[in-house]
């Protein structure tokens, strides 16, 4: 228990640096590459390196929903031998004891949620389902991120998977 919330503040700190990109920061990160829906950037240098694709979704439900940036995201930090975490910046606090869902196509993966001050965020529980979700989003051409606010909102984002593949594999090929 206490590694996965270990890996899941640091997920977290991620996901927050990630969706500071359009907000000034001391250290702005470096966009490495774009490649269809998919976006690679690059922060920090050794062991505080840090490498992450992410991706808007193309529609949200509720559209009229006041949320702040979404993104689906996916991590490495190799100075903390982090590989391909992916997690979800919904854009609102979760429902206390909430729970997310990733589906694709006829695959289901459940997210446990945290929140953080204002921010909410979910992961995967453990790194074999972690590879069972990357290796369905390889896979699929689209998926879609449902979750509950705080303020009980029932939330559905859509995602192309398009260019996900090369995104993942400028990851790797940069941040080792």
């Amino acid at each position: 228990m206490a590694l996965r919330e270990l890996t899941a503040g640091i997920a977290f700190l991620i996901s927050i640096a990630a969706a500071s990109i359009s907000s000034a920061a001391e250290q702005k990160p470096e966009l490495l590459g774009s490649f269809k829906d998919w976006h690679v950037y690059s922060t920090g240098a050794g062991a505080n390196r840090l490498c992450y694709a992410l991706s808007e979704p193309l529609q949200t439900t509720p559209a009229n929903l006041k949320r702040n940036q979404v993104f689906f995201l996916i991590s490495t930090w190799p100075g903390r031998k982090i590989r391909n975490e992916p997690s979800v910046v919904p854009g609102y606090q979760y429902k206390e004891m909430g729970m997310a869902e990733v589906q694709i196509g006829s695959d289901k993966f459940n997210l446990f949620t945290q929140n953080e001050g204002q921010k909410g965020g979910a992961w995967v529980d453990g790194a074999a389902e972690e590879q069972k979700l990357l290796d369905a989003m390889k896979r699929g051409s689209a998926m879609s991120v449902t979750g509950t606010s705080s303020r009980g909102n029932l939330t559905r984002d859509n995602y192309s998977l398009a260019g996900l593949s090369a995104a993942l594999e400028k990851i790797d090929m940069t941040c080792k």
